[in-house]
């Protein structure tokens, strides 16, 4: 069954392909629209992680508004991986520029590993490939998909743009040797974690269990961590930005030090959100491990 429903998905994709690019961007959007009016599950997901983070302080017309940027925004991720196997590199970053690229020459120019530290936010997907195919090549961790036609599917549209991967059970052997190589890895930081995986930060104003992958590695490697998000006013035309390097303490308390380093880094990212919530990823349930009621109702 999941091989005949992947090859009828191929098949809708070659139609969709032969269509004009904004042809496509507005069936995307009709179709992130429809999925927002049927699936009421992941539009009140959406709805209590505002709640949760901004209280009484955000309306409900702000909340709606984010609700259809969260949809759209997830199908513009998916056109994003749908295109990238059609048009060459060179065509699909024609429109992404990048700001405070110094900040990673400075890192290659002293010959160190470099740990993007980043989330799902805006057009993610986009900037994982162009980020590796334009800057430096990249180490991804990837959660295994219960179908494997897609799974390779993702996998092989990523394979171009000079990106490597692992799945995350058992990928601590590929990222210490992507940094002993003096590689690059780009981490998401802002997904659910079990607690006996974490350290405990404050993201968002709430005390969360949070991975210590990023710190742990840039640690032990002496690796540079680089903040990058991506941003756009029109998914049209993107700037990939990276932000001052974080450089955290390194004392003999190893535990304190990785908990402070991943308090940098989600100070880093909470701030970004505040400053634009909409383009982060509302419809993922982050807050479950630690506050599973606010899901519940």
């Amino acid at each position: 069954m999941q091989r005949i429903g992947f090859y009828i998905f191929l098949t809708v994709e070659k139609l969709l392909m032969l269509l004009p690019q904004k042809t496509r961007r507005s069936f995307f959007y009709m179709l992130a629209d429809f999925a927002r009016l049927v699936s009421k599950r992941y539009g009140k997901v959406v709805e209590q992680n505002l709640r949760f983070v901004f209280g009484d302080s955000i309306s409900q017309e702000e909340i709606e508004e984010t609700k259809r940027y969260s949809f759209r925004q997830l199908l513009v991720n998916f056109q994003h991986t749908m295109e990238s196997r059609y048009y060459t590199p060179e065509e699909i970053t024609q429109n992404i520029t990048f700001e405070n690229l110094e900040v990673v020459k400075k890192a290659q120019e002293q010959n160190r590993p470099i740990i993007f530290v980043t989330a799902h936010y805006g057009a993610w997907e986009l900037a994982g490939r162009a980020l590796s195919y334009k800057i430096q090549p990249i180490l991804i961790i990837y959660k295994k998909m219960k179908n494997k036609y897609f799974e390779k599917y993702l996998l092989e549209s990523r394979e171009k743009w000079k990106m490597t991967y692992a799945e995350r059970h058992g990928a601590t052997r590929a990222m210490m040797k992507t940094m002993r190589k003096g590689g690059a890895m780009a981490v998401l930081i802002d997904t659910n974690v079990k607690k006996s995986e974490a350290v405990k930060v404050e993201f968002l104003g709430k005390k969360i269990s949070q991975i210590k992958t990023t710190a742990y590695f840039a640690r032990k490697y002496d690796a540079a961590l680089i903040p990058a998000l991506i941003h756009t006013e029109d998914n049209e035309k993107y700037t990939i930005k990276f932000y001052d390097e974080i450089i955290p303490p390194k004392t003999d308390d190893e535990e304190k030090d990785l908990q402070v380093s991943m308090q940098m880094q989600t100070d880093w990212l909470s701030e970004e959100i505040k400053k634009s919530p909409k383009p982060w990823f509302w419809l993922h349930r982050r807050f479950k491990e630690d506050y599973p009621k606010i899901y519940k109702n």
